[in-house]
């Protein structure tokens, strides 16, 4: 009969080959072998792998499934934890540490499953799973890190230390300064160790000379898996938690006050990190969370104080787990991403029509969804109108996610075709698939904004032509480009596309008033074009309308490098807001402020590197104090016209909160704290 701690091996042994499976895009083999055993390690192997599938997917079904198996898991390892209280201290952690770290695995997994709802029901389930939480992750940080993690070594060390993290209101008042030469602290997270999950097998490494280790605990002769395990595993939830709770929506975020958490998300990016840095288990979960933050900053954000930071490390953790598992989806996935967000949308083609190609075989379904999903962006980022439409419809066959949002913008791709019969179509088919599938018997943000676009723009037909019947023929804008500004598409553009866009909606009448290099009625020696298939457009003939195009003609001469015009069609469209009646558009003038910001916040990078070219320093400094002023009062103005009346403000809400975050880094960059 095996002991306890043979017990435990085994099962830590069988567990590493069902994660393995995981990331390897073999989620059949590990649901299986997860199933061989009712371990607290297999529950969680089991409720890890449905969480994975239900956040990339979204999906209502596997959302429940996550939500059960994450529960069981809880209460498998809460079981563990008080049995393994009574048993010998054998590390230099005390005994049931790793019982009570997989205990919080658990619960923090469960909290961000109930979090997938985007309801603030689902926001509030996920608030209390992280209070269950808490105490045990503070414990947890002060016995593993009393120091601070600076002296962790990340995916790309960076001589930038973390700020004290405020994490559970835990002050972590002995942190050492950095030294002038960083070096490891534990071999638990080298390239030698062993791992968690992994490597069970007994060979240890020994810590690097002359590397400092917690000064409340014994310095080990050496560290083996289940101290990797504690290391690592710890940062990840620590790092993972903040996030969290500085990502949750302004409202939660008050009632999150009543609880005392704090939260700081530099310095959860950099436990992020230490734990990505890591070989067990936890460092390809942090290394996961890591890519998914950056990948929303880089595209959602706007602005970022250190961009060449966020890609380095980016790549770094991109290689490394592409390297471990060079089939998995979700690398590819990544890598596209970056090479997106790098300007090579032509690669990012090529790297997502490689992992979809027929002759690749993979059991990670939503993992390859996503593929689809990156991709039908980046076709509509192009103006590629025809395959971003047959993209997004090919969505309805591996996902079932709002298939009113994926019609609903293809049905925007063949309107800027001139194909107005498909597109009347397929808005046409849109509400039954709204009706299809609610969360929570509610419609999804993005229905709600759908289903209000549908009955203005039927609204505006009668209005014009007394009757419903080729209703379509009243839509001035494309569908697709007004969705493609809540996910920022525009943002990375390149020029060309950009002057593109421009002609295509200086064509629309009634004229633009404020001044453009571009004129309304384009000439054939011009470099820009309106759409040349594209039929007479309805005029604008409402403030949402005249409102619209004004914010994306602010977001367009942004793109194109013009940034004077820019700044005055963005002001032009904050202004029309206060015409836009409550049932409209209203959530055109925070986005408008918020685009503003972001425009005030790249220019003054912009005019840094000039005077960084000529050595203009103070000129520098001066105009960042005021840009950082200006750009923070905009994000408060924006935030005034935010509620949740208003179509997917919490979208605003997030990109704002991770824009307060880039300027907050700019202000310590600038050393202004």
């Amino acid at each position: 009969m095996l002991t306890p701690t043979e017990e435990a091996v085994a099962d830590l042994k069988s567990a590493t080959v069902g994660f393995d499976h995981i990331f390897s895009n073999e989620l059949d083999k590990a649901e299986e072998l997860f199933k061989t055993s009712d371990s607290a390690l297999h529950l969680l192997g089991s409720g890890a792998c449905a969480f994975l599938q239900a956040a990339l997917s979204m999906e209502t079904g596997l959302i429940l499934e996550a939500s059960n198996l994450l529960e069981q898991a809880e209460a498998g390892a809460k079981k563990q934890l008080k049995s393994a209280k009574n048993f010998k201290q054998t590390g230099r952690f005390p005994a049931a540490t790793e019982w009570e770290l997989i205990y919080s695995d658990c619960v923090i997994l469960l909290g961000l499953t109930y979090a997938l709802s985007e309801s603030y029901m689902g926001y509030l389930q996920c608030l209390y799973s992280l209070n269950n939480a808490h105490s045990r992750y503070a414990k947890l940080y002060k016995i593993v890190f009393p120091n601070g993690l600076d002296n962790y070594d990340t995916p790309t060390p960076s001589n930038d230390p973390s700020r004290h993290g405020s994490l559970l209101n835990v002050a972590v008042q002995q942190a050492l300064s950095s030294p002038s030469t960083p070096t490891s602290i534990v071999s638990s997270i080298s390239s030698k160790s062993t791992g968690f999950f992994s490597r069970l097998g007994l060979s240890r490494a020994a810590t690097p000379s002359g590397a400092s280790t917690p000064t409340s605990i014994a310095p080990p002769a050496e560290d083996g898996p289940i101290e990797d395990l504690i290391v690592s595993g710890t940062a990840f939830g620590h790092g993972l938690f903040n996030l969290v709770l500085s990502l949750l929506p302004a409202k939660v975020k008050s009632v999150v006050g009543f609880f005392g958490f704090n939260h700081d998300r530099k310095l959860a990016l950099r436990a992020l990190a230490v734990s990505a840095n890591g070989s067990d288990v936890h460092s390809v979960f942090a290394g996961l969370a890591l890519m998914t933050y950056y990948g929303v900053v880089l595209l959602i954000s706007g602005y970022q104080a250190d961009e060449k930071h966020i890609l380095k490390q980016y790549r770094a953790i991109v290689d490394k787990l592409e390297a471990k598992y060079p089939t998995g989806s979700l690398w590819i996935l990544n890598r596209a991403k970056i090479l997106r967000m790098s300007g090579d949308s032509d690669s990012a083609i090529t790297t997502l029509q490689a992992g979809l190609a027929p002759d690749r075989t993979s059991g990670f379904l939503q993992a390859d969804a996503l593929l689809v999903f990156e991709l039908a962006w980046v076709f509509l980022a192009q103006r590629r109108y025809e395959d971003a439409a047959k993209t997004f419809l090919r969505m309805t066959e591996v996902n079932t996610w709002s298939h009113a949002t994926y019609y609903f913008i293809a049905a925007g791709c063949y309107w800027s075709l001139g194909n107005f019969e498909e597109a009347q179509r397929l808005l046409e088919a849109t509400p039954a698939q709204i009706d299809k599938r609610k969360i929570g018997n509610k419609d999804l943000p993005t229905e709600v904004f759908i289903k209000k676009k549908l009955a203005f723009w039927k609204a505006k037909h009668v209005r014009r032509t007394g009757s419903e019947k080729d209703w379509v023929q009243s839509i001035s804008i494309s569908p697709a480009e007004e969705m493609a500004i809540f996910w920022n598409t525009h943002a990375r553009i390149t020029p060309a596309v950009a002057q593109a866009h421009i002609a295509t909606l200086l064509s629309v009448s009634p004229p633009v008033t404020l001044q453009t290099p571009f004129a309304s009625t384009q000439s054939d020696d011009t470099d820009i074009k309106a759409d040349a298939t594209m039929p007479t457009r309805a005029p604008l003939d409402t403030p949402d309308e005249l409102a619209l195009r004004a914010l994306l003609l602010g977001i367009m001469y942004r793109a194109a490098g013009h940034p004077d015009e820019a700044r005055g069609f963005l002001r032009d469209a904050h202004a029309r807001h206060a015409k836009i009646p409550s049932t409209g558009s209203t959530w055109i003038g925070g986005v408008a402020l918020f685009e503003l910001a972001v425009l005030e916040l790249r220019e003054a990078q912009r005019l840094e590197h000039e005077d960084a070219v000529a050595q203009r320093s103070n000129t520098t400094r001066v105009r960042w104090v005021k840009v950082l002023k200006e750009a923070g009062t905009l994000l408060d103005a924006a935030m005034n016209l935010s509620g949740s009346e208003v179509d997917l403000s919490s979208r605003l809400e997030s990109r704002v909160a991770m824009l307060r975050d880039e300027i907050a880094l700019k202000r310590d960059m600038l050393g202004q704290r």
